[in-house]
């Protein structure tokens, strides 16, 4: 095998990224590349999105594969480093057996790709990537798939509900890249729409938890209200300090982040009431179809996994990109995968629907916003 692996927590990336088809690969195997933070300040997070298309390429693999063929699914990490994510696409996009791309994440690692032209260069479509920049839908490109709806869309819904409670004085703690500044601005022309203005903006530098200038600035604004655009670190980080600062403003924060990681590294007291805003529906009861496969895949095939948004965004993603592998027809080329996916107007992954054509690559618009009730658990 080409892949690099490495090891990560209990399992390594090998573990992660074997299809269940195991043993020696054929010339035939349809391979998916997938580049994901496997290490840093957004680990837990991409071991989430790997799992989460794995568990649906084991299921198909089981049955038979797609048209006689296996998906091989190969996983190597950039640790969210924006030219890591560069050179480790390049090169999956070298071979040409690397049909598709899978589930990215980091709006300015994804940019890079759009602004280096590789992408382009490569002719592949990048399905499910794990952010909801801006940058990455306007203006129009071809490659991507969006699964999620846009930072812009989440920034809409949670000026909507504290505008609607009454809260007029809203801050902004956002991660100082493309990723933070693209969720400031959705922040910004939110309010604006309301006639309302930000009370202050407070950024933090990418790759660290450095939140302290944050939590004095916030602080100092005295807003009713504060909307973080930020990972798991550095959102845990900012909570606990301002909690525990006397910081009293309702807190909510962007949907790439995971509770439980949150509630571990804040702690309960200080994580209880934060809002959370979700690209895809509540996955822990099983109410839709989507959600009971995903719930019964993950106990058939990542056992010691628990239920989570982030995996059951990716497990949609690779519903979405196994029914344009389908469509593609037997023998698929990287051409065929784009056109396959773009004819997707309104497809039913089970009760989640995506709608793709020529012109257009969001898939969905979907948003609610979540609370970390007192038991740390995730109320709709």
């Amino acid at each position: 095998m080409n892949n690099t692996f490495r090891t990560w927590g209990r399992q390594t990336v090998a573990a992660l990224a074997f299809s269940a088809a195991g043993g020696l690969v054929s010339a035939a195997d349809l391979v998916i590349g997938q580049v994901a933070p496997l290490s840093g300040v957004l680990a837990s997070t991409g071991h989430q999105m790997v799992v989460g298309g794995k568990i649906y390429f084991d299921h198909i693999n089981a049955q038979g594969g797609i048209h006689g063929a296996k998906i091989r699914h190969e996983v190597v990490d950039d640790g969210y480093k924006v030219p890591e994510t560069v050179r480790l696409t390049r090169e999956m996009l070298a071979r040409p057996e690397v049909v598709a791309l899978f589930g990215f994440a980091g709006t300015a690692n994804v940019t890079q790709l759009l602004k280096d032209g590789v992408l382009a260069v490569g002719g592949a479509a990048l399905v499910a990537p794990y952010t909801g920049g801006e940058s990455l839908r306007n203006p129009f490109n071809p490659w991507i798939f969006h699964v999620r709806a846009g930072y812009a869309d989440e920034a809409e819904h949670m000026v909507q509900q504290v505008t609607t409670l009454g809260m007029t004085r809203i801050a902004v703690m956002y991660q100082d890249d493309g990723f933070g500044k693209a969720g400031l601005l959705g922040v910004e022309n939110a309010l604006a729409k309301r006639n309302l203005k930000l009370s202050v903006a407070a950024g933090y530098e990418r790759n660290t938890d450095k939140v302290e200038d944050a939590v004095k600035k916030i602080k100092a604004s005295d807003a009713q209200a504060v909307i973080m655009i930020s990972v798991n670190k550095s959102t845990a980080a900012f909570v606990k300090l301002y909690r525990e600062t006397g910081g009293g403003a309702q807190l909510y924060n962007i949907s790439v982040v995971n509770p439980a990681e949150l509630v571990k590294l804040a702690g309960l007291k200080n994580a209880h009431g934060l809002g959370i805003s979700q690209v895809v529906p509540y996955p822990f009861m099983p109410n839709m179809p989507v959600v009971r496969e995903y719930q019964a895949l993950l106990k058939k095939y990542a056992p010691d996994e628990l239920v989570n948004y982030t995996s059951f965004e990716e497990f949609v993603g690779a519903k979405v990109l196994v029914e344009a592998l389908r469509r593609a027809g037997p023998n698929p080329t990287r051409a065929k995968v784009v056109k396959a996916l773009e004819g997707m107007n309104s497809y039913d992954t089970g009760g989640v629907v995506v709608n793709y054509s020529p012109s257009n690559r969001i898939g969905s618009r979907y948003v609610e916003v979540t609370v970390i009730g007192s038991t740390g658990k995730l109320l709709k």
